[in-house]
């Protein structure tokens, strides 16, 4: 049996792991690479031939798991792909945004291009499109939490809640070889404990072969008192200085949780009743998923329900479902709070409000979700005397913050809990979705409590295993 780490790999973005058994080649995870300088991944030949595979188990809608998708079917992905019913949903909503944002970066590239007569390192076309994106929905098939099925004649699967976000799961698969029975887990992406909406990651007791996230391999957390605290004192301190508060924000997860956390906010009279844009017209519809899948939530968002009959809806928020709604926020006088996609600034509306706020004294721009490198989120994080954003260089003269303990990731020490739940320690663990130094360090920090043998594989390798 082997494994092929086809992304994610000394990198946290491009989730791809090819399985391959003496009967069955399947693929856990399809997504776009998000960093700059490995987008060039996305745009050569997929490594195997995607006739070839006969079944895709997703984790979850993010795109840095799911984002290939419509390419890998453009390119003759002819079998199923497996989810939870809340990722199926999710990820059809995330995979036509990704495609208009594909097609309208391409316009804008070659528009550009044409004008200042060059060429960029990619083809001026998208990477798919919104027709190539509806072929991906007929290949869904969904499996609820703790159901076991069948994948192939000898591998069977397990989706468990892993608290990332709504519908993410962990992957326990059993592969029949040579008369026995060997068990690999995959994380996916790993949640947290205690937060709020979700469930805290579901722990496992028994694994062969583990194949773990640690994207916050070599980081703690801000207590989530402490983020919340500080959320409230940016949001008075920018309405003090009579600018905006512009936060890139992953539409999927991360929106929902700071609409949960700002409506309590509003509700306390913590900070005072302000226009707040969710300007993500993506974001408004994982809104209405939510909703639809009240059923996930845990128990403290459950009796919000009972109390408030709504989790997200507060005063003076507006989702903006249109472009012209959109500009129309740069005329508001006063301060507003801008929930604007993507959360790593790669793409989306958040780049004109970033360009439109970033010079701006009295504005702040605030981080509450990683920020991978290479990426635009990442470069103004820095805090760089100058950025690039949609073509222009632009000075970095706003506040920029960052609020850690809103991540939808599991940190050092979670990260650690989560692992420590196999007795006996699996085999061998594989540390993935994870920067080379954050992998490192999350080792470092486990390996002597943990009796097992560690390995952070690189892009490309191919491991056996069984």
């Amino acid at each position: 049996m082997k494994v092929t780490f086809l992304g994610a790999s000394q990198n946290v973005t491009g989730s791809r792991f090819l399985l391959e058994t003496e009967f069955s080649r399947i693929l856990i995870d399809c997504g776009l690479f998000q960093e700059r300088d490995l987008r060039d991944r996305n745009w050569e030949k997929f490594p195997v031939d995607p006739k070839s595979i006969s079944h895709l188990l997703l984790t979850h809608a993010h795109i840095d798991h799911c984002g290939y998708l419509p390419r890998f079917v453009k390119d003759g992905f002819q079998g199923k792909i497996i989810c939870t019913p809340p990722t199926a949903d999710i990820a059809k909503i995330s995979l036509i945004d990704t495609a208009h944002i594909q097609e309208s970066d391409a316009a804008y590239k070659k528009k550009r291009h044409k004008k200042e007569k060059r060429k960029g390192r990619h083809p001026e076309v998208p990477l798919f499109t919104e027709v190539d994106t509806f072929r991906v929905f007929s290949h869904f098939r969904t499996h609820d939490y703790e159901v076991t099925f069948d994948v192939t004649k000898d591998i069977k699967a397990t989706y468990y809640d892993s608290g990332h976000i709504l519908g993410a799961a962990s992957i326990e698969l059993k592969i029949k070889e040579g008369g026995k029975e060997i068990i690999c887990i995959f994380s996916g992406d790993i949640g947290r404990w205690d937060r709020p909406i979700l469930n805290d990651p579901h722990l496992f007791k028994q694994a062969d072969y583990v194949f773990m996230e640690a994207t916050y391999g070599n980081r703690v957390h801000e207590d989530a008192i402490a983020s919340i605290d500080k959320l409230e004192q940016v949001i008075n301190a920018t309405d003090k200085s009579g600018g905006n508060v512009v936060v890139p924000t992953f539409s999927i997860g991360r929106a929902q949780e700071l609409l949960y956390d700002l409506n309590i906010l509003v509700k306390e009279k913590r900070i005072p009743q302000l226009m707040t844009f969710v300007d993500s017209p993506m974001a408004m519809k994982i809104t209405e998923v939510f909703r639809r899948y009240s059923q996930y939530f845990d128990e403290e968002a459950q009796e919000f329900l009972d109390q408030y009959e709504s989790l997200f809806d507060f005063p003076l928020l507006k989702f903006t479902k249109t472009s012209d709604e959109s500009k129309a926020i740069n005329h508001i006088k006063g301060t507003a709070v801008i929930l604007a996609g993507s959360g790593m600034c790669t793409g989306g509306r958040v780049k004109h409000h970033l360009l439109n706020n970033i010079s701006r004294p009295e504005s702040t721009v605030l981080f509450v979700g990683y920020q991978a490198q290479g990426t635009l989120g990442r470069q103004i994080l820095e805090r760089p005397e100058k950025v690039r954003i949609l073509g222009k260089r632009v000075d970095v003269l706003s506040k920029i913050e960052k609020i850690n303990g809103l991540s939808a990731h599991a940190d050092k020490n979670e990260l650690a809990q989560w692992l420590k739940s196999f007795k006996p320690p699996a085999k061998k663990v594989f540390i993935i979705h994870s920067e080379k130094e954050a992998a490192e360090g999350f080792v470092n920090a486990v390996k002597e409590e943990i009796s097992t043998d560690f390995h952070i594989p690189k892009y490309l390798e191919e491991v056996e295993i069984g």
